[in-house]
């Protein structure tokens, strides 16, 4: 039993240190802070809003082995929709070796996007990127996700119906990282 026991212990200490050890799947922007008002030059600009649309720049770092491509999904939890929130931005099928997407790869173009990656459609009925614009009053917050996926595609998952294309890429999600902007008016 003792033998037992201090196998079991150290097991534990080397899983724990390998864990400790090991990266976390991380997103970033130089664009966005984490919990910080979202600039004017990504805010959508229809609606009422008056803002570039211009999307940020993220990267990230360190995914999970097994990795074969990412998607990258921005939501606002706070708009009233009866509790479907909004969804700004959909980019799939981003290569394994990509480490972020430049400020701007969310124009309807695609020129920005790292090769065989684009756009599924948003909630504004776009192939692009929408930026924020929220009724007046409390701000809202943006969550922007990059997963990492065990799939090298996910193609046209949902064919313009997000709810099917966020299920999707969560089945196929071995991580995910975020990183949360705000914005009001």
């Amino acid at each position: 039993m003792k033998r037992s026991l201090t196998s079991f212990f150290a097991m534990m200490t080397l899983a724990t240190a390998e864990a400790a050890g090991a990266q976390a799947f991380e997103l970033k922007s130089p664009d966005i802070a984490e919990g910080q008002k979202i600039d004017m030059k990504h805010v959508y600009d229809s609606f009422g809003c008056t803002g570039a649309n211009i999307s940020p720049e993220l990267v990230w770092t360190d995914p999970p082995a097994g990795t074969k491509s990412f998607a990258v999904l921005m939501h606002d939890p706070d708009a009233p929709t009866g509790g479907a929130g909004f969804w700004h931005w959909l980019v799939v099928d981003i290569p394994a070796d990509a480490r972020g997407l430049k400020r701007g790869a969310g124009d309807a173009s695609s020129k920005n996007l790292p090769a065989g990656a684009h756009h599924l459609e948003n909630d504004f009925g776009d192939k692009s990127y929408g930026g924020p614009c929220p009724p007046p009053g409390k701000p809202h917050r943006y969550v922007i996700t990059v997963y990492a996926l065990k799939t090298d595609k996910i193609g046209d998952a949902g064919k313009g119906r997000t709810a099917i294309a966020g299920f999707t890429i969560n089945a196929n999600a071995l991580a995910k990282a975020s990183l949360t902007g705000v914005f009001g008016r």
